[in-house]
């Protein structure tokens, strides 16, 4: 009868490429050559040819073969989300700052709009109910014309690939 001790001294017997190939050990080459093909050291068919073959090993060592030839360490294996340089601000998103305004808008509206206020004379609302409605439309118009800004300067920076524009005028030597 085998003990514990026995299948980690079995193991220690065979080495690492004999051993059957996991789902994370495939994603982890997958991931090497993911790095490789975005870098351009595969081409699109070799690409998808190593990625049939890396779902079709069943050792350790005919994974090994798929990247034996790839710089193997944190550049390749690097994930894909993207790295701020020194000093750089993170991108802005004006999503969720409209997304809260619209909300808060559609509560007013539905304030002052739902309920049957009590009216003066004249037939007219009370006048604060009038003014909410006003600055709140002020405000929400506000945020929107921000938020677009944001949008159109983020996409202009993506655009121009980071780069900055100058706005000074060229001086020309005379």
């Amino acid at each position: 009868m085998a003990g514990p001790g026995d299948e980690i001294a079995a193991t220690e017997g065979r080495s690492r490429g004999d051993l059957r190939a996991s789902h994370a050990d495939r994603e982890q080459v997958i991931g090497i050559l993911k790095a490789a093909f975005v870098q351009g050291m595969l081409a699109k068919d070799e690409f998808d040819q190593r990625v049939g073959q890396a779902f079709a090993a069943r050792t350790c060592a005919e994974l090994a073969v798929l990247t034996a030839d790839l710089p193997v360490g944190p550049i390749a294996a690097q994930s894909s989300k993207p790295v701020r340089g020194q000093g750089e601000q993170p991108v802005l998103r004006p999503g969720p700052a409209l997304a809260v305004a619209t909300a808060l808008y559609a509560g007013v509206w539905a304030f002052t709009f739902l309920p049957s206020w009590p009216t003066n004379a004249e037939g007219d609302s009370p006048a604060p109910i009038i003014m909410l409605f006003v600055s709140t439309t002020l405000i929400y118009l506000f945020v929107s014309v921000m938020a677009v800004g944001v949008m159109i300067a983020g996409w202009r920076e993506k655009r121009a690939g980071g780069r900055q524009y100058i706005t000074e005028p060229t001086r020309y030597p005379v």
